[in-house]
């Protein structure tokens, strides 16, 4: 079995296409969580057109295996010039006292892998819930901008359980697929600065 990000990545080849598939299957998944999103954004009258609290500031971590190759994926398709940019950032990122530095992803309020964001990055601001397997429902809140610009009476919850139980069972896949047997809670920057430390293009 394969325990860490390193041991993956030193066993896989360079530009290594055989999970295509299952990454495709997850592109398919994350733009069914876009229109999720945006038909509980409508209903409620939200527009997510920036503030104080930028998302690209958020600690955000993310979970799973299929998220990270789908990000590198993602990298692999920017213009060199692009990627070296990112890199820069990853490596030296903005240094203010009062706010968290921006993901190296974001450009001029702009994200270059936008496409290939992971799954928090598309759901965050949206009040949801959760049905776990043993029946209890999990809720959680919005972000601040959608409780200042939006009423009680129109403030419908986006339920995440589908999206959930369709990641875990590609998550699943993946892990079979790779061998992949660790755990993986790591931000944009520490996938970008994994994947850039082995000197491997993972896809």
């Amino acid at each position: 079995m394969i325990d860490t990000i390193a041991a993956l990545a030193n066993r896989m080849q360079p530009h290594d296409l055989i999970y295509d598939p299952l990454l495709e299957e997850l592109g398919s998944l994350f733009s069914r969580m876009d229109g999720g999103y945006d038909d509980a954004a409508r209903q409620a009258g939200f527009h997510c057109s920036g503030c104080d609290k930028n998302c690209c500031r958020s600690l955000f971590y993310h979970y799973t295996m299929v998220e990270y190759l789908y990000l590198l994926k993602g990298f692999s398709k920017l213009p060199t010039e692009a990627q070296k940019r990112i890199m820069a950032r990853v490596k030296s990122p903005e240094n203010e006292t009062d706010r968290r530095p921006l993901c190296p992803a974001n450009e001029k309020e702009r994200c270059l892998l936008y496409p290939y964001r992971p799954m928090i990055c598309r759901l965050h601001g949206i009040p949801h819930f959760l049905s776990r397997p043993d029946g209890t429902r999990v809720e959680g809140p919005g972000c601040d901008a959608y409780y200042r610009s939006t009423t009680g009476e129109n403030r419908p919850l986006l339920d995440r359980t589908p999206f959930y139980r369709e990641m875990a069972a590609l998550e699943a896949l993946i892990r079979e697929k790779t061998g992949f047997s660790g755990k993986i809670k790591m931000t944009v920057a520490e996938m970008l600065a994994a994947h850039n430390s082995d000197h491997n293009r993972i896809l």
